[in-house]
């Protein structure tokens, strides 16, 4: 992927750049909370599915620019009344290969997944914090499922991910009733990894991702992959599954090194291989 990717232009960006193993995508359109269009959409799909086959990544980190996270998907530029209107089922057809895609590819992906949080984290741009592996946010971040106060039906996989973070009444409050919830309760209830103040953020969401970033990348990644196939999966085949994975963990070189650091009684020095 090359450095500086972007999709430069008066309708935003996301922008893509390397900080050593860490791949920064940086949701650019502030004017507008950083609302995505399709374009920008198409760019985090197309980032993530490189990211997942480069194996000099060790660590992916989302954020905002300016003030906010992302307020979700631009539906007025989508359905402007003076535009063409789409034809019949253009969501059924073209949203699993865009906003959905970009949930399953943060769920999916053999990377820890970080969102660093401040201002509005609303409807896909809430999902897309609610799914990443860690969500750091600003103790003035507020979360907010807006959907039946637009008149329609949740996305980008919000019935799923919020039973499993917070249980079935309290998903409830946040889709049925549109109630909007600070980091603060974000974090007491489980939905994020952390609520800091404002100044604290940046400085709380780098230092998490180079912790994760000079980590076992194969064996986070194995991990990260147990979790989710845990989710849909009996006792039994989750042990299953956990075998295979610690089969492939233990071929790696950061399994001997940590195997040595423990003997030797110091930090291991992963290097993601």
């Amino acid at each position: 992927m090359s450095q500086g990717a972007d999709t430069a232009g008066a309708e935003g960006s996301v922008t893509a750049h390397r900080d050593g193993a860490v791949l920064v995508l940086t949701l650019d359109r502030p004017s507008r909370r950083n609302s995505l269009t399709q374009l920008m959409i198409k760019t985090l799909v197309d980032a993530l599915t490189d990211a997942a086959a480069d194996d000099s990544l060790r660590a992916v980190h989302i954020r905002g620019a300016g003030d906010h996270f992302c307020a979700g998907a631009d539906w007025l530029a989508a359905n402007d009344p003076a535009g063409q209107r789409p034809r019949s089922g253009n969501l059924v057809r073209r949203i699993p290969h865009a906003a959905d895609r970009v949930i399953e590819l943060v769920a999916s992906i053999q990377l820890p997944v970080v969102c660093s949080v401040r201002g509005w984290a609303v409807g896909f741009g809430c999902n897309l914090s609610l799914v990443a592996d860690f969500t750091v946010a600003a103790d003035d971040a507020v979360f907010w499922e807006p959907f039946v106060d637009r008149g329609f039906s949740p996305d980008s996989g919000a019935s799923w991910l919020l039973p499993r973070l917070v249980g079935l009444a309290r998903a409830r409050r946040m889709l049925l009733l549109g109630e909007k919830v600070r980091a603060a309760d974000a974090a007491d209830w489980g939905l994020i990894h952390q609520s800091v103040s404002g100044s604290d953020l940046d400085h709380a969401a780098e230092e998490l991702v180079s912790r994760l970033a000079c980590g076992p990348t194969a064996a986070i990644g194995l991990a990260k992959q147990a979790l989710d196939f845990g989710q849909h999966a009996t006792l039994s085949q989750s042990l299953t599954q956990e075998l295979y994975n610690l089969e492939l963990s233990c071929r790696t070189g950061d399994f001997k090194e940590g195997l040595e650091a423990f003997r030797q009684r110091r930090a291991p020095k992963f290097d993601g291989r």
